[in-house]
């Protein structure tokens, strides 16, 4: 039955679908650090200049790999810079990509073994860690997923770990066709494939896509060559030849053709084919295997039948490649997709006809479950706060402020609303942070906030009057700053409000009644410290207090009246003096 199933697939995938008149997939590669567009050989590929980054250090690049771009810059993010930092890159179609991120060393950094060890991660999700070593193998050079963009953007984040800033030589977006990769019904939706390993099996050299004349949606794979799967010949032996192969390069995956023209075949001494890998425990891996026979031995369905296990899982049984495929010489995939819960995972193909197994290339991804994001009203209210509050560099504040989970914002607080899929902001505790702007309106688009404290800091202005539509908010804290005019009205609509610290402000005028009224309600509020306020016990009475518009209105009629008493004085001064010049010349 399972058979059957990829028989189908193969025919939706290969059969009947034309290759002809499709555009170009959407493609973008950065050369981070680069002042203008940039040309590499011996391909030819095109490199833009370096744009969408929230902050770094452009630096000189020493590659860490023979398969690094020959790019002569990067950027660099020291934790001065903050945490996180990003590329946010718009005008991404949506679709399904493959985002690549190469790792740099700044310098000479290579001679010396030093390697920054950083997270990565894509639409807010983290899809890896750097481990110590990576500048000894190629393919951890850098680091690549398969990812669903719905937002006609993609942010691409470098978080760091204590250990050493974060290095970016270059970011690829390349467009892969949607069903690309199909290896479970509506997979688009919440899960990235991370890439493990692609291995091409048999002759020749690790090589990308583009240097098999590979087709340009494929992504621009790398496939790292693998000459044996064990310590010797007597445990497989490479086959290669030049004939063509059916069904390689055919929608949705677009493979090179030539990934199928070399293979590994087991040899009598070690009838089983085994390949093994150190993974990450306890997830779930898709394993993609390739397969054509092109063994010169095999004439005919029935002569070459093996089972596929996977660790303990008996993926695939009774694997008839000639049968499955249609034909010798004709490309076949397999896949399926396993939970791995210790450190390893063994491929392991068991011949049962034919005694030999064959195989020509391997793909292993990590099944990663997407983050769910922050609602983007309450990231936009937050950038705006970081803008008009001054915040340094030191903060971070890029990227998702929830996600990933590892890597919240400094003085952030989230939980995740299980009713939207999305996480809200809850808290905010910002205070003796040496912040210097003004507290926006925007403020109030954080609608699910219950804590805000700017106590201990330097901001100035009024205290918004839209901080009364938080009506959820439990703790006010913007005491020892310097806040003048009056409290609004409008806090006494918050009716959750248990703690509201003002004191030590610049503050004027009447404390509004509803909150004078509040006290009796066990809530905890402090006004003491403002010189100019007024109203409620402990606080000087208003009586005798006028607001400050009362007393312009009385300084302006004070004024006025003593201009008019000047103008009348005048005015009588004037008209005795011409009665008095009157009565002389008479």
């Amino acid at each position: 039955m399972l058979l059957r199933f990829l028989q189908l697939w193969m025919m939706l995938c290969f059969a009947s679908v034309s290759c002809a008149a499709r555009q170009d997939p959407f493609v973008m590669r950065i050369s981070c650090g680069a002042l203008q567009n940039v040309q590499t050989r011996p391909t030819n590929t095109h490199w833009r200049e370096d744009f969408g980054y929230t902050g770094g250090i452009v630096a000189n690049a020493t590659p860490p790999s023979y398969i690094t771009p020959p790019l002569n810059t990067l950027r660099h993010f020291p934790f001065s810079e903050g945490p996180q930092n990003c590329y946010i890159i718009d005008k991404v179609p949506k679709g399904q990509y493959s985002i690549r991120v190469f790792f740099g060393l700044v310098g000479q950094s290579r001679g010396t073994i030093i390697e920054p060890l950083f997270d990565i991660s894509i639409e807010g999700t983290q899809i890896y860690s750097l481990k110590s070593g990576w500048t000894d193998q190629a393919d951890r050079v850098f680091t690549e997923a398969l990812v669903f963009l719905t937002d006609d953007s993609v942010s691409i984040c470098f978080h760091s770990t204590g250990h050493g800033d974060p290095a970016i030589l270059s970011i690829e977006i390349l467009q892969l066709d949607d069903k690309a990769y199909y290896f479970v019904p509506r997979w688009s939706q919440g899960l990235i494939l991370r890439t493990v390993k692609r291995l091409s099996c048999g002759f020749g050299q690790s090589k990308f896509d583009v240097d098999y004349a590979g087709d340009p949606w494929g992504g621009d794979r790398f496939w790292q060559r693998i000459k044996t799967f064990g310590e010797g010949s007597e445990s497989d032996q490479p086959r290669s030849v030049e004939t063509r192969i059916k069904h390689a390069s055919h929608p949705p995956n677009f493979y090179p053709e030539t990934l199928y023209q070399s293979a590994l075949v087991s040899t009598n001494n070690q009838p089983d084919l085994t390949y093994t890998l150190e993974v990450d425990p306890n997830r779930n891996y898709s394993v993609w295997l390739h397969f054509a026979e092109i063994d010169y031995s095999v004439t005919a369905a029935g002569q070459r039948i093996f089972d596929i296990k996977i660790n303990e899982y008996l993926a695939f049984e009774d694997v008839d490649i000639v049968e499955l495929s249609g034909d010798l010489y004709t490309a076949l995939v397999l896949n399926t997709t396993v939970a791995v819960n210790g450190r390893t995972l063994t491929i392991t193909l068991k011949p049962k006809e034919g005694n030999l197994a064959i195989i020509n290339a391997i793909e292993i991804f990590e099944v990663i479950m997407a983050e769910s994001k922050t609602i983007s009203e309450e990231v936009s209210a937050l950038q705006t706060l970081k803008k008009a509050l001054g915040l340094p560099p030191r903060f971070g504040w890029n990227g998702d402020p929830c996600v990933p989970q590892q890597h919240p914002w400094n003085g952030v607080d989230c939980q995740l609303n299980k009713s939207r899929g999305s996480w809200v902001i809850d808290g905010l505790g910002l205070d003796n942070q040496g912040l210097k702007g003004f507290l926006p309106d925007d403020i109030s688009r954080l609608l699910n906030l219950q804590i805000l404290n700017l106590s201990r800091n330097n901001i100035h202005g009024a205290i918004p009057s839209s901080l009364g539509t938080i009506n959820r908010l439990q703790v006010l804290d913007l005491s020892y700053n310097f806040f003048n005019g009056s409290i609004p009205e409008s806090l006494g609509q918050l009716t959750s409000l248990q703690r509201l610290n003002l004191n030590s402000n610049l503050l004027s005028e009447r404390v509004p009644a509803t909150l004078g009224g509040r006290l009796l309600y066990r809530a905890s509020f402090n006004f003491t410290d403002n010189a100019g306020l007024c109203g409620i016990p402990g606080l000087p009475t208003c009586g005798s207090h006028l607001s400050a518009g009362g007393k312009i209105s009385i300084g302006l009629g004070a004024s006025f009246t003593f201009f008019l008493l000047i103008t009348c004085s005048v005015c009588c001064w004037k008209r005795r003096q011409n009665i008095l010049r009157a009565q002389q010349i008479a």
